[in-house]
């Protein structure tokens, strides 16, 4: 994808991963528009980038999904690139979850992370079809391709993300728009909590490495640890599986 020029929506914008693309993305000489579910993080995101254009969405919930494409396209009619980044990730014990009154608590994570990206993609990809140039950016996770056993609901999600980015690639790839995956490794933001990610890549380390993937005009980018699990033998996916599992099981017991 062209790098500069464009008018770009990010989700999940006005923190961590998100936020160190706004801000990349606009110091590239983009217009960038960012949403989230918080109105003070995202007037302080804004305070940070004074360019930078938001828009307080929840987009757990289809309704609004459907005001956001509404007010975007309305607004900036030239928007022409979605970074689909929101997201959220919990750890538990599949044997304490409680699901017959606890369900609503885990299926937040199931709306957020499959039910939102995937409803985005069917609203915006008919109207970038329309564009001389566009792009859908997918951000998934190592752990779509090496699941982490104490956070499964999020690792399905994002393993159904990337398959779902792979089939979106095939049917747009007749039409001007670009499908991009970005799989990120463990990176210290607060994905999950605060606290949970401080082993995690540096964010800006993160940031400038996803950038010149795109630079490259990679369709799928990794960083760090994530770049061997994207193309690992299923028998190499077992054995990190496990491994992962034994060192990280005591954080849910």
């Amino acid at each position: 994808m062209k790098l500069s020029g464009n008018t770009i929506l990010i989700t999940g914008g006005s923190t961590g991963i998100g936020l160190a693309f706004a801000e990349r993305f606009i110091q590239a000489g983009n217009q960038v528009i960012v949403c989230g579910r918080r109105e003070d993080v995202l007037r302080n995101a804004q305070d940070k980038f004074p360019g930078l254009i938001t828009r307080v969405c929840d987009l757990n919930v289809e309704s609004e999904r459907i005001a956001l494409f509404d007010w975007v396209t309305a607004n900036y009619p030239e928007v022409n690139v979605l970074v689909k980044n929101a997201g959220t990730q919990q750890r538990f014990n599949v044997l304490q979850a409680d699901a017959k009154h606890n369900w609503s608590y885990f299926n937040q994570e199931i709306n957020t992370n499959l039910d939102a990206p995937f409803h985005l993609s069917l609203l915006f990809a008919p109207f970038f079809a329309e564009k001389e140039q566009a792009a859908i950016i997918n951000v998934t996770s190592g752990l779509a391709f090496t699941p982490f056993a104490i956070a499964p609901i999020y690792s399905a999600t994002k393993a159904a993300l990337h398959s779902f980015t792979m089939s979106l690639r095939h049917q747009l790839s007749e039409t001007s728009v670009e499908v991009i995956e970005v799989a990120p490794p463990a990176v210290n933001t607060e994905l999950g909590g605060a606290g949970l990610h401080t082993h995690g890549e540096p964010l800006d380390a993160f940031a400038d490495g996803i950038f010149k993937g795109l630079e490259e005009g990679k369709q799928e980018i990794g960083y760090g640890t994530s770049v061997e699990r994207l193309r690992m033998s299923r028998d190499d996916v077992d054995e990190y599986t496990a491994k992962m599992y034994q060192a990280t099981k005591s954080m849910i017991e």
